[in-house]
């Protein structure tokens, strides 16, 4: 799938990093939905489940988004992607920040995620320059 990437590309601190969280949110949220798989006694989900599979669709949309902004000829096009993953990365951060209230053991891993996520967004400032 990911063939045409360069190897520069993979060996980016920024990437690099995106692959790191990308790991590290979907063990979150493995973790997490064994707590809140469950039903409330009212038959109701719980609502911090969704959250938990936000993490991981945004933290999974980061490499590629990082890609076509590195592959993009014109300024235009990488803006538009430079710009998505700063929407990504506020809506992981925001995802991450609700999870915290959540009644589960698996919120005690998410100061990594959110430490993992601040090394992210220094090296997406160094890299929105570079670009």
């Amino acid at each position: 799938m990911m063939t045409h990437i360069s190897s520069s590309l993979f060996h980016s601190p920024l990437y690099q990093k995106a692959m790191d969280i990308i790991m590290l949110s979907r063990s979150i949220s493995t973790y997490l939905n064994q707590d809140l798989a469950g039903l409330h006694e009212d038959g109701s989900e719980n609502a911090f489940i969704y959250f938990s599979g936000d993490i991981v669709q945004q933290s999974v949309s980061l490499a590629p988004e990082i890609a076509k902004a590195e592959e993009a000829r014109y300024s235009e096009k990488k803006y538009k992607h430079i710009a998505s993953v700063k929407r990504l990365t506020y809506l992981l951060n925001k995802n991450i920040k609700r999870l915290e209230n959540c009644n589960s053991n698996g919120k005690d891993y998410l100061p990594l995620l959110r430490a993992e996520l601040k090394k992210f967004k220094q090296l997406q400032h160094t890299w929105t320059l570079t670009l």
